[in-house]
This record gives C-alpha cells, sequence and structure tokens, in this order.
C-alpha cells in the first residue's frame, strides 16, 4: 500500500507544501522532491509533459517517499483516469465553475461505488497488486476555483461529494474578476474561497508565486499551498548567481 503523506498531513490540520514541475524531465522532478518538499505537481496544463515521460517522473517522485500530483490539461473522465492509472495521488483539475463540473471530475477520480473511473493498473505497476484496494481513500482531487463564476459557486462547488479540496488560481481568478491580483477585491474573493472550503470541511488550496505570498496565505488558513514552479526557481536560481558574481566585480 502507498499512503499519501501529503493527503495525511492536510488532513491532520498541516499545510503541505509543493511545487509545480513544468519541465519535461524526470531527474528534475525527482531532485524536487529530493529537496523535501510534501509533494511535486506534475503539470499537464502549462508543462511540456506527455504519458511516458509523466509516469517516469511519478516513480522519480516516489523513490523519494514524496506525493507525485499532477494537473490535468481538461476537466476530462479520460484524462483524470490516465492520470491517476500513470500512478498520480493526487488530481488537480482546472478551471472548475459549476457544480456539475466538480461533480464530472469527482465521478472520473474514484472506482464505484464513490465514482465511475475505470478499472485498470496497466501504468502504475510500481504500485502493487493491492491498488485497487486502496486507491480511492489514497487519492486526494483538488478543483481549481479560478472564475467570477466559480466564486459565485464556491460554497457549492466545495460541498461536492468525492472533492476533497481546492487549490486556487488567483492569477486566473483575477483576470476573470477584472481586478489587479493583491487588490482588496481581489483579496476579499480569496478569502471568500477559503472559508467555503471551510464550511465544507474540505482543504483549501492555493497557488503562491513567492515563500512571502505563501506564509501569508498559510497564516490565513490555506493548507495545501504550491509555491512557484521549476521554470521559475532556475530563472531565479541564475539570476541570482549573476547578480551575486557582478556584485564583486569592478
Amino acid at each position: 500500500m502507498q499512503r499519501n503523506l501529503a493527503k495525511q498531513k492536510l488532513l491532520a490540520g498541516k499545510p503541505a507544501i509543493g511545487v509545480f514541475a513544468a519541465v519535461r524531465s524526470a531527474l528534475a522532478a525527482g531532485m524536487l522532491a529530493r529537496s523535501g518538499l510534501d509533494y511535486v505537481l506534475i503539470d499537464n496544463q502549462h508543462g511540456e509533459w506527455d504519458d511516458v515521460s509523466r509516469i517516469d517522473a511519478m516513480r522519480a517522485i516516489y523513490l523519494q517517499n514524496v506525493t507525485p500530483m499532477t494537473r490535468v490539461r481538461i476537466n476530462d473522465y479520460s484524462a483524470i483516469g490516465r492520470a491517476l492509472d500513470s500512478g498520480a495521488l493526487g488530481v488537480i483539475v482546472p478551471m472548475v465553475s459549476t457544480v456539475a463540473e466538480a461533480s464530472a471530475a469527482a465521478f472520473a477520480m474514484r472506482y464505484p461505488p464513490h465514482g465511475g473511473r475505470s478499472a485498470a493498473d496497466n501504468l502504475a505497476v510500481n504500485l502493487g497488486k493491492d491498488y485497487g484496494a486502496w486507491a480511492n481513500e489514497e487519492v486526494f482531487l483538488a478543483v481549481q476555483i479560478e472564475t467570477a463564476e466559480g466564486l459565485a459557486n464556491a460554497d457549492a462547488i466545495m460541498a461536492v461529494a468525492g472533492v476533497d479540496g481546492c487549490l486556487l488560481g488567483p492569477a486566473d481568478l483575477a483576470l476573470s474578476l477584472g481586478v489587479a491580483q493583491g487588490s482588496p477585491e481581489h483579496t476579499e474573493a480569496v478569502l471568500r474561497i477559503l472559508q467555503a472550503c471551510q464550511r465544507a470541511g474540505k482543504i483549501p488550496g492555493i497557488f503562491a508565486g513567492t515563500p512571502a505570498l505563501a506564509r501569508r496565505w498559510i497564516e490565513h488558513g490555506y493548507q495545501f499551498v504550491t509555491v512557484g514552479a521549476d521554470t521559475r526557481l532556475l530563472e531565479s536560481a541564475a539570476q541570482q548567481i549573476l547578480l551575486e558574481v557582478n556584485s564583486g566585480t569592478a
């Protein structure tokens, strides 16, 4: 049995910290996992992954005893099922704005009687023959509330059975609302979604572009916190190297 250690932390009321992996490299995903993160989130929506590279990355993450998660491209039955078959213990579904959309994601996420997932373990060979016996309990579904419509329906979305939590997309939410990120209107919306999660007893999650933002939202009560992405980490590290080298020159 493979325990979802990130989910365990979340259910215990503790924050779990992860990073988006967009670069199609199992080696890079494994290095992120080796850093001590709670989860690595393979980004099929905005990253360059294909099925083969995603499976390799999942296994590299598992080797570090870290939870592998993935964001699917769209809210689609086959996309969610294939992500799970590849070994993901967490699935993030983007642009969920209605109860019907949340219900469709939940249906695809778990085997009957708790959903309608199709039974197959061809891709997740590293998870053992007993996978079907424990998968429903260990997997974690987070829907992304990131539109004005989703904000209006937040309480109803989070009340959907089978939805374990959310991962708020602040940038898309700001675009949909027509406000600036960090504005009072935007902050109010972010806190409204947090409160909807809390009222439903679900895990509140958010993308935070910086450690400072992550700390801010954790203090407010967000738990499932994805801080940045590998692409930005590479860029910022290279920039810091240049800054330090150049600052020592005449």
